[in-house]
């Protein structure tokens, strides 16, 4: 009684051969018994009253209940389901004889001991000699595992498609096997063309630290804590600098004994903008501060020449490499063209002060169209660099402009006080570091403010200056 109790209901949804009587019918009973225990599936019966006809051992195993405590009970109401959700489910059970095909259901049953477990059952309609429906059969399986897989399939697609920030799966060679939407757009590519690439070739800057962190995950494991990486991105546009907040994760084989490694997790989210706030705010403050130490500095200056040299020292920390300021000459030289004089400069080739130059007053030898007399003829600040030059035709840019040969990024600030143009101040960066950009050229203009009020102060105390 395993399987199934010894019933008209049970002949009826099994059914011995016609014309096989006494113990052959016994015998078919028994074999549909044994087929019915032999199945991995969980299988029961109802006839058409609801009464269990037929359990078999897979459904005493996920339950709990034997075959004896199962069959002849009126459906599963206050022991396989509880009576709050009786009714519904044997309703969606028992609605299978009235359908055609089978019936696909998922609910949650009892087991024997109290706990629950939730399976997907697939119940059809049983046929009597006549025809009719004579009852219903069930086969169930627990779905958890199920379920789990399909939420990591349903995961997976959710990350690959819409998550919001970039998941990379990089091989154990370091090269991306799979890519989600964010990522390539990230990376400035498709999702297909990425793939099996280097990141050297996605990546202008930053990939060694990009590789050292993924070498160290598969050799190590995931870091405690994510790592912000700075890196410049390849793209049809140029390179744009990006932050990427980053964490990682290994991946390793789960059908092998030992670990395999299979690659590393890599995700990411843009943060540059809040890292760029912070930087400018940070800057900010420090140039602050420098301006308040140079107006300190040059308050102790009897010379007021000096003074502005202070400035200009104290301006360059940080912010770049060489200073230069040139003086407006009296009057104008041919073809009413703009002539400035050497007032300081910055040593070039060693560290040290601001070096006090142009006693003798002689123009400087600018060319047509330079910088710093764009900036005086404006009234403005005027950037200007190298470009993409090689570092040879880089140094003879520079030096044909009167700058120190190792310059490749210049801004030119006018200096202006009381109303009058009195000169520019130029500043100078060398070659790996960026190019000076509209919010340098607020802070030059601030530091060229101080410089020119000590230069006017200048010239009313020394003409000759």
């Amino acid at each position: 009684m395993s399987a199934s109790r010894r019933s008209g209901a049970t002949d009826e949804l099994g059914p011995d051969e016609p014309g096989r009587e006494g113990r052959e019918g016994s015998d078919g009973s028994d074999l549909l018994a044994a087929l019915l225990d032999g199945m991995d599936a969980a299988l029961c019966a109802f006839d058409a009253d609801g009464v269990v006809t037929h359990w078999n051992r897979e459904a005493e195993r996920i339950l709990g209940w034997t075959a004896a405590e199962a069959v002849g009970r009126a459906g599963f109401a206050g022991w396989a389901v509880r009576r709050a959700d009786a009714e519904e489910v044997e309703a969606r059970l028992m609605s299978a004889m009235d359908a055609p095909g089978r019936q696909v259901n998922e609910f949650a049953l009892l087991t024997k001991d109290g706990g629950r477990v939730l399976v997907r059952t697939q119940s059809a309609a049983v046929r009597g000699p006549d025809g009719k429906p004579a009852g219903v059969y069930c086969a169930f399986s627990e779905v958890h595992a199920q379920i789990d897989l399909e939420r990591s399939i349903a995961l997976s697609e959710a990350l690959l498609e819409d998550a919001s920030w970039g998941v990379v799966l990089v091989d154990a060679d370091l090269r991306p096997a799979v890519v989600n939407t964010h990522a390539a757009r990230a990376l400035g590519a498709g999702r297909t063309s990425v793939l099996g690439r280097p990141l050297g070739e996605l990546l202008a800057q930053g990939v060694e630290e990009l590789e050292s962190a993924l070498t160290h995950v598969l050799a190590e494991g995931a870091p405690p804590a994510p790592a912000e990486l700075w890196v410049s991105v390849r793209t049809p546009e140029g390179e744009r600098r990006r932050c990427w907040r980053s964490g990682f994760v290994r991946l390793a084989s789960p059908l092998a004994e030992e670990p395999v490694p299979l690659g590393v997790g890599w995700l990411f989210q843009d943060v540059t903008e809040s890292r760029q706030g912070e930087q400018e705010a940070s800057l900010l403050r420090f140039r602050a501060q420098q301006l308040h130490r140079a107006a300190r500095a040059a308050a102790e200056c009897e010379d007021p020449a000096e003074a502005a040299t202070v400035h200009l020292d104290f301006a360059l920390a940080g912010f770049a490499d060489h200073a230069l300021i040139d003086r407006l000459a009296d009057g104008v030289g041919d073809a009413g063209r703009v002539r400035l004089v050497r007032v300081a400069a910055t040593p070039a080739g060693a560290p040290g002060p601001s070096r006090i130059d142009g006693r003798a007053g002689l123009p400087v030898r600018y060319g047509e169209g330079h910088p710093a007399v764009q900036c005086v003829e404006r009234a403005g600040s005027v950037r200007a660099g190298a470009g993409s030059l090689s570092a040879e035709d880089a140094r003879a840019w520079a030096v044909a402009r009167q700058w120190p040969a190792d310059a490749v990024h210049a801004l030119c600030t006018v200096l202006r006080s009381r109303g009058r143009t009195l000169g520019a101040v130029t500043f100078l960066r060398g070659a790996g570091r960026q190019a000076f950009e509209r919010f340098d050229a607020m802070y030059a203009e601030d530091v060229a403010v101080h410089i020119a009020t000590a230069l006017d102060l200048a010239s009313l105390t020394h003409p000759d200056t």
